[in-house]
């Protein structure tokens, strides 16, 4: 089949690429690269626009994948090279960009998710809550994380970075497209959903008395993160069930969020037993 090729940088289609790419498009998301193309086709997302660069259909590498995501694609654009490095949000890209529907990531959905999860396996519930996050690849890095360690979902409050834009996509490496995600969550909704469901829900506090390596994961938590800058505030701290330090040697007060989370999901996963089950009694129950 032939393809005209797009040559200017003013084409309606384009215009509304970096619309997306940009986040001036609600409704759509802007996924690039051959990775992160692999992993839309094997998650539910559905694919309007597939953008090519002219060169890489010379790639018999990557001919497969462009022939998988043509299928599903409602349309496909051939763009010339320098183009579509107009077009992309990376410094170098490899060729291919997907504008596609934004996943639904209200409090219905994330609950459904999360039900048709638990038929298929029994997971103690380890859930993330990212609260005013403003740096998406941090909010990403922690996505990849969670599900890397077994969590069953995220929750986003208000004034979260996007976990769908372009950088924090790349960040997650197809996880938020896989883990069931709430944004948009007011705080005070998120740990009351969470006490509903019997969820332990847990802060990062460096004047805790318990550590997290003392604190037993064993049991469903949540664990609260806050902003890169300010953190939680204590008022955010003492809304929670828990607090617990991660211990610094000083002069250190902090750590990066993303590396915060990741050690304690890891402690949680240690306790938990990598690869393990416990008991289905105490996997989250949605009625």
């Amino acid at each position: 089949m032939h393809f005209r090729v797009i040559t200017s940088r003013n084409n309606e289609m384009l215009k509304l690429a970096r619309a997306v790419r940009d986040g001036r498009e609600p409704d759509l998301i802007f996924i690039e690269g051959a990775r992160l193309c692999e992993e839309a086709l094997r998650s539910e997302t559905k694919i309007e626009e597939l953008l090519v660069a002219e060169s890489t259909l010379a790639d018999e590498k990557i001919a497969k994948l462009i022939a998988k995501l043509r299928a599903k694609a409602t349309q496909m654009r051939i763009v010339r090279d320098d183009i579509f490095a107009s077009v992309a949000d990376t410094a170098t890209p490899q060729g291919i960009i997907l504008l596609a529907r934004r996943p639904q990531t209200d409090r219905h959905e994330f609950e459904r998710c999360l039900a048709a999860r638990n038929e298929a396996r029994s997971d103690v519930p380890l859930i993330v809550i990212l609260h005013r996050l403003n740096n998406p690849l941090n909010a990403g890095a922690i996505a990849r994380t969670s599900e890397a360690a077994g969590a069953i979902g995220l929750i986003a409050t208000q004034g979260t970075t996007d976990l769908l834009s372009p950088k924090a996509l790349r960040g997650a490496m197809g996880s938020s497209l896989r883990l069931p995600i709430w944004t948009g969550a007011r705080l005070d909704e998120a740990l009351a959903w969470c006490r509903t469901h019997a969820i332990r829900t847990v802060a990062l506090d460096p004047r805790a008395e318990v550590s997290h390596t003392e604190f037993d994961w064993r049991a469903p938590c949540a664990i609260l993160l806050g902003a890169e800058a300010e953190g939680l505030s204590a008022d955010e701290r003492r809304a929670t069930d828990e607090r617990v330090r991660i211990p610094m040697r000083p002069p250190v007060e902090s750590l990066n969020v993303a590396v915060a989370a990741g050690i304690v999901l890891y402690e949680a996963v240690r306790q938990r037993g990598f690869g393990s089950e416990l008991p289905s009694s105490r996997a989250l129950r949605l009625e």
